[in-house]
C-alpha cells in the first residue's frame, strides 16, 4: 500500500490513541466540578479540540452514545480519569443516588444508593428535582451533596463511603440547587432555606464542621401577622458560591435573596454585603479584574458589578457599586464572562451580551425557548441549551453570530460539561455524548 493511503489510517490512530491516553490519565480531571476546570465554565484547549457544533439525533451525526439514566436529577455531568460522575434521585425524593459511567462508552459502571429518606418535603415545582446539586471530583475523592438530605466523601475507585452528614438541616422548599466548593482543606456548603439561611465549611477530610456562618440579610418579606410571606420562597437561592483573592486573603462570594456577602474563606466571617431586590438566586459570581458581577436572580434580576480593588468592608450598598443593568439579564442560566464581554441567556430566551467594564449592551438576539441551564464555551464559542432541546452554539463576539444549530428529542435543565473533545449534555431522561464521529473529516 502507497504511503500515501497509509498516512490518513495513521493519524487516526494516532488521534484515537491519544484520546483514550487522556481519557485514562488518572491525574487529569477534564471537567471536576459544577463550573469546570476554571470555574468559569471554560472547556480547556485540550479537551476543546474537535468539538462539534451541530449533531442530529435522527442521522446519529456526532452522537458519539446516548444513554437511559435511571432516576431523576439536573446536576452537571463531572468527569474525570475516564469517568462520568452524576447524582440521582428518585422523583419523590426518597432516594438518592450516584452514578458512575465510562466516559468512553456512556456504559453505568455503578450506581450507588447513599441516602434514603422517608418523608422528604415535596417540590411545589416542576423545575428543580431532589438531585440538583453536582459533585467534585478530586484524585483521592468524590463529594457529593443534596442539600438537607445528605451530603458524603467517597473512594472515586471503590465508591466506598468515607464519611457522611445528614445532620445539616434547612427546609430547602422548592428543593436543593446549590453545589459544594472545595477551598484548602474545606468543603463549602450553602443552604438557603425557606427557614435558615446559611454557609457552612465542612473539613474535607473528616466531615466536621469547621465553621457556620449566618446570612445577615434583612429580607424585609414580613406581613402583618410578622410571618415571612410565600411562606419563606422570598427568602429562597440555590446559587452555588465562587472564590477570589482580595488584599491576600481568599474570600467566598455568594449571592443570596435580597442581597450578596462575601465571607473569609478559612474562618467564615462576614467581610461585606451589598442588598439588591433579587430572589431565587442561582448563578455564579464572574471575576472580571478587581470587580466581581453577580446577577440577583429571579423577580427583578440585576447585573451588577462590585469593586473589590480597596478590599471592601461591612455595608456597600452606596460605596463600590461600579454599575447596575436592571432589566433584560438571565434569572436561573449563569452568564459567562470572556474578555471583556459577558454573555448570558434570559430565561425566555433572549441571548445578551454586555460590556463587563461598563454594563453597557452589545447586542441581544431572540432565540426563542426557555433557558434554565448555564452555557458553557470552547473554542472562542459558546454553547446554550434549552427546555426543549434546542442547543444554539454562537462566536464569542461583538456581534450575533450564530454557528449551530441543532435539537435533541428532549430537553434540558442540567448545565453541560466538556472534555476530551466531546460535549456531554443530561437531558430530561438521557445522558448524551457529542462527539465528532471522524476528528480528521471535514465538515462535520
Amino acid at each position: 500500500m502507497p504511503l500515501r493511503c497509509c498516512f490518513p489510517i495513521i493519524l487516526c490512530l494516532i488521534c484515537i490513541l491519544n484520546a483514550m491516553a487522556r481519557a485514562g490519565d488518572p491525574t487529569r480531571f477534564s471537567w471536576p466540578e459544577r463550573y469546570g476546570p476554571t470555574n468559569n465554565n471554560i472547556a480547556t484547549a485540550t479537551d476543546s479540540i474537535h468539538l462539534p457544533t451541530r449533531w442530529d439525533e435522527e442521522t446519529d451525526e456526532n452522537i458519539a452514545w446516548k444513554v437511559e439514566l435511571p432516576e431523576f436529577g439536573h446536576s452537571t455531568p463531572i468527569i474525570g480519569a475516564g469517568r462520568i460522575w452524576l447524582t440521582c434521585a428518585t422523583a419523590d425524593g426518597t432516594r438518592q443516588s450516584v452514578l458512575c459511567l465510562n466516559e468512553e462508552s456512556g456504559q453505568i459502571v455503578q450506581k450507588k444508593l447513599l441516602f434514603e429518606n422517608a418523608d422528604p418535603e415535596p417540590l411545589g415545582n416542576k423545575v428543580n428535582t431532589y438531585a440538583s446539586p453536582s459533585c467534585i471530583l478530586e484524585p483521592d475523592a468524590l463529594y457529593v451533596h443534596f442539600g438537607t438530605y445528605g451530603t458524603a466523601r467517597l473512594d472515586p475507585e471503590t465508591t466506598e463511603v468515607l464519611w457522611q452528614r445528614t445532620d445539616i438541616k434547612c427546609r430547602h422548599f422548592r428543593g436543593p440547587g446549590s453545589s459544594p466548593v472545595l477551598f484548602e482543606n474545606l468543603l463549602i456548603l450553602t443552604f438557603d432555606g425557606v427557614d435558615q439561611q446559611f454557609t457552612i465549611a465542612l473539613d474535607k477530610r473528616t466531615g466536621k464542621t469547621v465553621w457556620r456562618t449566618d446570612r445577615s440579610t434583612d429580607y424585609n418579606d414580613l406581613d402583618e401577622d410578622g410571618k415571612p410571606r410565600g411562606d419563606g420562597d422570598y427568602r429562597k437561592a440555590y446559587n452555588t458560591p465562587t472564590l477570589v483573592q482580595v488584599n491576600g486573603r481568599t474570600q467566598i462570594i455568594s449571592i443570596g435573596a435580597r442581597a450578596a456577602q462575601a465571607y473569609d474563606a478559612l474562618t467564615g466571617k462576614e467581610i461585606w454585603t451589598v442588598a439588591h431586590d433579587g430572589y431565587n438566586a442561582a448563578t455564579h459570581p464572574l471575576i472580571y479584574g478587581d470587580c466581581v458581577l453577580i446577577c440577583t436572580g429571579g423577580g427583578r434580576s440585576n447585573l451588577i458589578s462590585i469593586d473589590l480593588h480597596d478590599n471592601p468592608q461591612g455595608n456597600i450598598d452606596e460605596t463600590h457599586l461600579l454599575w447596575n443593568r436592571e432589566k433584560g439579564n438571565s434569572d436561573l442560566s449563569s452568564p459567562i464572562l470572556i474578555g471583556d464581554r459577558v454573555f448570558m441567556v434570559t430565561g425566555n430566551g433572549i441571548i445578551v451580551c454586555v460590556n463587563a467594564k461598563t454594563g453597557e449592551e452589545v447586542w441581544k438576539s431572540r432565540v426563542g425557548g426557555t433557558f434554565v441551564s448555564s452555557p458553557v464555551s470552547a473554542n472562542g464559542l459558546i454553547y446554550f441549551t434549552n427546555e426543549e432541546g434546542l442547543s444554539v452554539v454562537i462566536r464569542a463576539a461583538d456581534a450575533m453570530e450564530e454557528v449551530g444549530r441543532s435539537t435533541l428529542s428532549e430537553g434540558t435543565r442540567a448545565s453541560p460539561a466538556i472534555a476530551n473533545g466531546a460535549l456531554f449534555l443530561r437531558t430530561s431522561g438521557h445522558l448524551y455524548k457529542i462527539a465528532r464521529r471522524s476528528p480528521i473529516s471535514a465538515g462535520k
